[in-house]
C-alpha cells in the first residue's frame, strides 16, 4: 500500500471512530461531481487562439457541452449578463445533465457600482447558482505593488469592496467566495474574513496559489478550510531559477501537494463543498524571491522562514517544468484539453470523484 493511500485510510478510520452520534450537517454524503474552473481553458477562452480543430467557445453553453463531453460534472463560469434565450437554454441543459454551476463576479469598487453588482447577483441566482467566486486582485501581489503603502491601500479598498457587497449577498442569500489569488497570505485573509464577519462571505480555496507567497500549501488549506465555500483543486511543481523559483500547475498526481489530505481536511468542514479543477496550461510562473521588488509588501517573513522555504523548494523540485510557448497553436490547445482530461481521469480513479 502506498504511503498516501495508507494515510488516507488511517485518517478515514480515525474520523469514523470519533464521529458524533448526531451529525453536524443535514447530509454527510460528500459532493462527488468534479467540476472545472474557467481558467483551466485559459488558452482557448482568454487568449482566443485561432484553430480549426479547437475553435473558440462562443458562449457558456459551448463550454458546458465540452466539459460534459470530457466527463466533468460541473463548472465555475460567469452566469450573469446573458441573453435571455441563451440563459433559458443553459438552465435547461444544466438540469438535463445534472451539472452543477457556480458563478463569477467582480467586486463593487464604489457605491456607483452597487446597482449593477446587485443585478448580476440576481441574474446569477436565477441560473440556479448559490456560490459566486470573486477575487480582490487580478494580478499578483509581488508584481502589482512596489511599496508597502500601495499594498495597504489595496488591502483597505478590498475590505471596503467586500463590506459594500455583503448586504446584497445577505439580501439575496447568495454566498460570495473570495479567492486566495496570490494576494493574501493566510493570516492576512483571516483578518479580512473576521473583519467582515458574515455567513455570506467565504473563500474560494485555491490549493496552490500561496506557494508564491512562501506559505506551506497544507497549512493554508488547514487555515482557510473552515471558511471555504468552493475549491480550486490543483497540483503544483517547482523548479529553481536565477531569481528564485518557478512554479507550475501540473496534472493531478504529478506534483508534490498532498491532494488526498487537502480534500479530507476541506470536507471535514463542509462535506457538500464542490471541487473545481484549475489546471492552467501555460509556461511556469516566476516567483522572484531573490529580488528586492518581491519583498516590497512583506514584513513578517523571517530569514529563517525564507531559508526553510528554499530548502523545501529544492526538495520538491522536478527535473524540468512543462513549457508550452514553444509549441504550435494546435499543439497548445490540444495539450490544454488533454491536461484537463488526464487530471479528471486521475481524480476519478484516485480521489473518489464520480
Amino acid at each position: 500500500m502506498k504511503r498516501r493511500k495508507f494515510i488516507q485510510n488511517s485518517v478515514a478510520g480515525t474520523l469514523a471512530m470519533s464521529m458524533p452520534i448526531f451529525p453536524i450537517f443535514p447530509s454527510l454524503d460528500p459532493e462527488t461531481r468534479f467540476g472545472v474552473a474557467e481558467a483551466s481553458y485559459m488558452l482557448r477562452k482568454y487568449r482566443k487562439l485561432e484553430s480549426v480543430k479547437y475553435p473558440q467557445f462562443t458562449n457558456a453553453l459551448d463550454m458546458i457541452d465540452h466539459f460534459d463531453s470530457l466527463g466533468f460534472g460541473g463548472a465555475q463560469l460567469t452566469m450573469h449578463s446573458l441573453d435571455s434565450k441563451l440563459a433559458k437554454k443553459i438552465r435547461k441543459r444544466l438540469d438535463e445533465l445534472e451539472f452543477f454551476m457556480e458563478g463569477q463576479i467582480r467586486l463593487p469598487k464604489s457605491d456607483s457600482e452597487l446597482a449593477n453588482f446587485e443585478a448580476q447577483v440576481v441574474e446569477t441566482k436565477e441560473m440556479g447558482v448559490t456560490v459566486i467566486r470573486t477575487v480582490c486582485l487580478s494580478g499578483r501581489r509581488y508584481e502589482n505593488f512596489d511599496t508597502m503603502e500601495a499594498f495597504q491601500i489595496f488591502r483597505k479598498e478590498s475590505l471596503e469592496s467586500i463590506q459594500r457587497a455583503e448586504p446584497i449577498l445577505r439580501k439575496h442569500k447568495m454566498k460570495l467566495a473570495v479567492e486566495n489569488h496570490k494576494d493574501w497570505r493566510a493570516d492576512d485573509f483571516l483578518e479580512i474574513l473576521k473583519a467582515v464577519d458574515s455567513e455570506w462571505i467565504g473563500v474560494t480555496l485555491d490549493t496552490g496559489n500561496n506557494i508564491s507567497l512562501l506559505e506551506d500549501p497544507m497549512e493554508v488549506v488547514e487555515a482557510l478550510a473552515p471558511y471555504a465555500f468552493t475549491v480550486h483543486l490543483k497540483d503544483m511543481a517547482v523548479e529553481e531559477y536565477e531569481d528564485g523559483f518557478l512554479m507550475s500547475e501540473v496534472n493531478l498526481g504529478d506534483g508534490f501537494l498532498d491532494i488526498d489530505g487537502m480534500i479530507s481536511t476541506i470536507r471535514k468542514h463542509n462535506p457538500e463543498i464542490k471541487f473545481n479543477l484549475e489546471m492552467i496550461t501555460r509556461d511556469p510562473l516566476k516567483i522572484p524571491i531573490l529580488t528586492d521588488k518581491y519583498w516590497a509588501t512583506f514584513d513578517k517573513i523571517s530569514a529563517m522562514e525564507l531559508a526553510q522555504y528554499i530548502k523545501k523548494i529544492r526538495r520538491h523540485k522536478t527535473m524540468s517544468l512543462p513549457r508550452v510557448s514553444n509549441r504550435s497553436v494546435e499543439e497548445q490547445l490540444a495539450l490544454e484539453v488533454e491536461n484537463n482530461r488526464t487530471s479528471l481521469v486521475y481524480a476519478k480513479e484516485h480521489y473518489g470523484f464520480s
